[in-house]
């Protein structure tokens, strides 16, 4: 329970969820916005594929590695305090990364603003939570995730268009409006909150960090594969200490019970470890898509930078129009149906752009229909996966398991962006290498997906109550 609160005046409630709709768009927005513009940012630094890799996992993993500890801390020091030192950070943090000098300083502003979006993401969530009293929270949850969905549709064609006619600085520079607007809010209005002892979540200052170590080790390594080798001495090396560390995360969280990071008692459930498989495998495979696609449409096809960020606009536009009725259909067909229809949607989307042509392309017969299966795929998947994932475990654990099948998402896009230098590379030796290459991660994405449907059919079960038993 949340410590107890006088209720909240209407204005007070409208400011808050501006405050965090604006807030936790900048996850959204600083992801997709720099999708498009890496062609133009390896340009500028004359960066290799590994530099590129590193653009976008600089800001990954911290993000993936610290969010549930950033919830963690809004519990006990209070989710505004939280919040708002996440917003400072994250503005000083895009001013450094707009302004950086050079490809080192750029990757540790992108570390900052994965950190501070780990401390602003599930913290703008948890205050509407406390918030807002009974149907109203629901509403401003649907706003908050509408919003986001709108965000990371507009930041692609804004930001391409800022990369054309000016550079991919004036890119990233797009956030920080909507970011002082959320600090000033926030200051002003937004009230403070935090758990009670027994319900705040636990701060597990050694699994965060033995996690983040070993998150740091995998990803590195997967870097550095296309050009070392995986018989390199230094990349062998480094995948041993993401292993120990492995080992090491998974012994602490054992040892801490119901008090863990990520408590290993959920995993005991079949539905809760295939829910967790299905989560990795699926977002693992749109991942890579979602960066590699506006590549391949700058470098290979001469998309201009904002034609690439228009090209992806019907993905968000699906899954903003259609993912409100998908949650009243999953209630009359089972979420455990839906769940083996999607992924199984996106791979025929995949296999679709697998065979995207080298010549004669056309973006209307070879890339929107592919594109439209993939969002529907995702679509009729997302809100059945959440309700799912809440169902599967206990209900002291509901708020455990939503964090951590969020934080598998994004550790899976982690790894699957820490692979695509496999395809980058390729990028020097002219469209047809790299579009070859594309292809072959389409259907690697494409097996991904179906693998994540056979996780939903084999492994999760709908929870059956006593009632149901009964009847």
């Amino acid at each position: 329970m949340d410590n107890p609160q006088r209720p909240l005046s209407t204005q007070t409630l409208r400011l808050t969820l501006l405050a965090t709709v604006l807030a936790s768009s900048l996850a959204y927005i600083t992801g997709s916005v720099v999708n498009v513009a890496l062609p133009s940012l390896q340009s500028s630094f004359d960066a290799g594929a590994a530099d590129v890799q590193w653009v976008i996992t600089a800001y990954l993993l911290p993000l993936g590695a610290l969010a549930l500890l950033g919830g963690a801390l809004g519990d006990h020091f209070g989710r505004r305090r939280i919040f708002i030192i996440g917003l400072m950070v994250f503005i000083v943090a895009n001013l450094a990364a707009a302004l950086a000098p050079s490809l080192t300083a750029l990757l540790i502003a992108r570390g900052f603003q994965g950190f501070a979006a780990a401390l602003v993401s599930p913290n703008s969530l948890a205050i509407i939570a406390a918030s807002f009293p009974g149907t109203a929270r629901g509403k401003a949850v649907g706003t908050w995730a509408a919003a986001g969905a709108i965000g990371g549709a507009i930041a692609p064609v804004l930001g391409g268009w800022l990369v054309d006619i000016g550079s991919w600085r004036w890119a990233l520079l797009i956030v920080l409006p909507p970011a002082l607007a959320a600090l000033a809010i926030a200051w002003k209005a937004v009230p403070e909150s935090q758990a009670d002892n027994e319900d705040a979540a636990p701060l597990d200052w050694i699994g965060a960090g033995l996690g983040t170590l070993a998150l740091t080790a995998f990803v590195w390594a997967l870097i550095a594969l296309p050009t070392n080798g995986f018989a390199d001495p230094i990349v062998l090396s480094v995948l041993a200490i993401g292993i120990v560390s492995t080992v090491g995360f998974i012994l602490v969280e054992r040892s801490k019970g119901a008090a863990a990071m990520m408590p290993l008692t959920m995993f005991a459930t079949a539905s809760f470890t295939g829910l967790s498989l299905m989560t990795y495998l699926l977002y693992a495979a749109l991942a890579g898509f979602m960066v590699l696609l506006p590549y391949i449409l700058i470098d290979a096809f001469q998309f201009k930078a904002v034609e690439a960020g228009a090209a992806l606009l019907p993905f968000p536009l699906v899954m903003a129009s259609l993912s409100r009725s998908m949650g009243a259909l999953a209630g009359r067909l089972g979420a455990r149906r839906l769940l083996i229809l999607g992924p199984l949607l996106v791979a025929i989307g995949f296999a679709g752009m697998g065979m995207i042509p080298v010549e004669d392309f056309n973006y209307w017969r070879d890339v929107l229909p592919p594109l439209m299966f993939v969002a529907l795929g995702m679509t009729v998947t997302v809100a059945p996966l959440t309700t799912a994932v809440m169902d599967s475990v206990g209900t002291e654990f509901v708020g455990v398991a939503s964090g951590v099948n969020s934080a598998i998402a994004r550790i899976a896009g982690l790894f699957a962006t820490a692979l695509i230098g496999l395809v980058l590379i390729k990028a020097a030796a002219g469209p047809e290498a790299l579009i070859d290459r594309f292809h072959t991660a389409a259907f690697i994405g494409a097996a991904l997906a179906v693998a994540s449907s056979l996780s939903a059919a084999l492994l999760c079960r709908p929870r059956v109550t006593d009632d149901a038993g009964s009847g």
